[in-house]
C-alpha cells in the first residue's frame, strides 16, 4: 500500500461538483475536513491487512504538527486533528516505457475497495473519530490547503 500524506489546514472532495455526506450501510461519511491530514491511498494486488495495520500505526503517530516551540513534534492524534482519505490508483503508475502511464501494479476494484475501506475504518478507530472520504472509483475534485507545505510518501513494502 502506498500513501501520500499531506498536512492540511482544510480539505474537501466533491463529486459532480457537489460536496456531500453519504450513507453506506447506515454510516454517514463526511467529505470535508479541517486541520489534519489528507491521505491519498494506493492499493497494490499483494497488499493485506498487515500493510493496513502498519500504515495506520505510522499515520496516527507521525509527528508532523508543530508544538508550542514551532517544532514538528505532534501527531494528528495529539492535536485532535481530522483526516481525509481518498483512494487513488494512480499512485502505482509505471512510467518506464513511453509516455502513457501503466497501472498494472494497482489492485483491481474487488481487492482495492475493501482494503481502502478497511484502512479508513482502522484509522478511524485509531483516531477515535470518523475519517472523511470521497466516493470510491468516482471522478472527484479534491481541494486542499497544504500546510507547510508538508508532504510525505510511505510505502508499506519499504518498511526496513
Amino acid at each position: 500500500m502506498r500513501l501520500v500524506i499531506q498536512r492540511v489546514s482544510k480539505a474537501r472532495v466533491s463529486v459532480y461538483e457537489k460536496c456531500f455526506d453519504y450513507d453506506e450501510a447506515h454510516i454517514t461519511y463526511r467529505s470535508e475536513s479541517g486541520k489534519g491530514l489528507m491521505i491519498l491511498v494506493g492499493v497494490e494486488e499483494t497488499d493485506s491487512e498487515s500493510d493496513i495495520d502498519w500504515l495506520v500505526g505510522k499515520v496516527s503517530a507521525m509527528r508532523i504538527f508543530d508544538d508550542e516551540r514551532g517544532i514538528m513534534n505532534l501527531s494528528v492524534k495529539d492535536i485532535d486533528g481530522e483526516c481525509m482519505a481518498i483512494s487513488q490508483f494512480t499512485l502505482y503508475a509505471s512510467t518506464k516505457k513511453g509516455n502513457r502511464p501503466s497501472w498494472f501494479r494497482a489492485a483491481k476494484q474487488e481487492i482495492s475497495e475493501p482494503l481502502y475501506n478497511l484502512f479508513c475504518s482502522r484509522l478511524s478507530s485509531a483516531l477515535g473519530k470518523e475519517v472523511a472520504r470521497g466516493v470510491f472509483g468516482a471522478d472527484m475534485k479534491v481541494e486542499i490547503c497544504n500546510d507547510g507545505p508538508v508532504t510525505i510518501i510511505i510505502d508499506s513494502k519499504n518498511r526496513e
